[in-house]
């Protein structure tokens, strides 16, 4: 009788440690791939060498500036330049008295480079790459000479390198190296400047370097988000789901334009033994650029 006790409690107690193994403990390793094509919308390709790099835009449309030890003429051809642009583009800019976005000072010397008298300077001077497009977040403009023209030349030439645009290869385009009266601007500039400030000021999460690896019930991932976007993001959360189920929740705080942050999580307990499909996707509460790249699906590799 008691040997009969004694061999159903080791049954019991076999059962109980198989079950435990089989729940616990790996069954072999299984890699994921992602699966199918990263999502986007836009297409910004084509700007033919109009600016320095692809796709050059300040955050926002409506762009702060600051005008420094100008003369009252330099500052009033600074001033028209704006004006000229805000009526011909969506483009709208506003003056502060400190932490501008664009930065015009003067200067009364003469500067000589190549033999030849140098009317002013312009450009970026702080840009983040992202996917979609190359941030400026500060530009600079030094205007040496008063324009004598009745279209500030000088200044709008000036103001369009810190937007971003490269000279022209035209001689009658305001754009051109060499300033004189006569020279006018293309349409095209007009068109691409709205085309590059028609997306609007916000963020874009999406992923990337997303892998993942099962180790029979645990998961293994390492993955990554950046803000490709044109504004800081908010805080945000991303979910990870095997076949369906909610397996892991990770928070996600802020991200500056450009910034990054790199995830790795192991050994999340999965219930399914066997798992074909992974989904890791950002729930966020604020709008975005798009939303189709806040989901990328991986899929069990196949031998």
């Amino acid at each position: 009788m008691r040997v009969n006790f004694f061999l159903g409690f080791l049954f019991i107690l076999l059962s109980f440690g198989l079950l435990a193994f089989y729940w616990f403990f790996p069954f072999g390793v299984h890699e994921f791939e992602i699966h199918g094509p990263k999502h986007s919308n836009f297409s910004l390709n084509g700007t033919e060498g109009m600016q320095f790099y692809d796709n050059m835009r300040y955050p926002s449309s409506r762009i702060s500036y600051r005008i420094d030890e100008c003369t009252l003429q330099k500052k009033q051809d600074m001033e028209m330049a704006f004006e000229i642009l805000s009526n011909k583009t969506i483009l709208g800019f506003y003056p502060v008295n400190s932490e501008e976005e664009i930065s015009v000072t003067c200067n009364s010397k003469n500067k000589i480079e190549s033999g030849m008298f140098i009317a002013g300077e312009g450009g970026p001077v702080n840009i983040t790459k992202t996917d979609n497009f190359n941030v400026i977040l500060n530009g600079k403009i030094l205007l040496i000479r008063s324009s004598e023209c009745a279209t500030p030349n000088i200044g709008l030439h000036e103001l369009l390198h810190a937007l971003g645009f490269n000279h022209s290869s035209n001689p009658n385009n305001i754009m051109y190296s060499i300033s004189n009266c006569e020279q006018t601007l293309g349409e095209d500039v007009f068109i691409l400047i709205n085309k590059l400030y028609s997306y609007p000021s916000e963020p874009d999460l999406s992923f990337e370097n997303v892998s993942a690896v099962m180790n029979g019930r645990y998961l293994d991932v390492n993955f990554s988000v950046r803000n490709n976007g044109l504004k800081k993001s908010e805080e945000a959360k991303i979910i990870i789901y095997a076949d369906g189920s909610d397996v892991k929740e990770v928070e996600l705080s802020s991200l500056e334009v450009g910034y990054g942050r790199a995830i790795t999580i192991q050994n999340i307990w999965v219930k399914k033994m066997s798992v074909n499909e992974l989904e890791f996707f950002i729930e966020t509460s604020f709008k975005e650029l798009e939303k189709e790249n806040n989901k990328i699906i991986l899929k069990i590799k196949k031998n």
